[in-house]
């Protein structure tokens, strides 16, 4: 599984399912994480260190439930909203 990840080209791009957190995902071991707390958005950086990290990393990346791909040209837009 991680193998797999070291091959994707970065940065990768998602979001929740309910469109509260955005997530930019930089290498196989950091992602951004931008997160909407009331109408507040909240920027976020990871860099992974511990195993239960790099297991919510893998799901972001395998877009499993609640995480959901995100188009770069999306992203962006949204971003220029926050």
């Amino acid at each position: 599984m991680y193998e797999d990840t070291i091959k994707m080209e970065f940065p990768q791009f998602r979001k929740l399912e309910n469109g509260k957190s955005l997530y930019q995902i930089l290498s196989p071991t950091q992602f951004i994480e931008w997160q909407q707390i009331g109408s507040t958005w909240h920027r976020y950086e990871f860099e992974v260190r511990q195993f239960p990290d790099l297991v919510r990393l893998q799901e972001m990346l395998q877009a499993n439930r609640p995480f959901e791909r995100l188009p770069e040209i999306e992203f962006q837009a949204l971003l220029a909203t926050l």
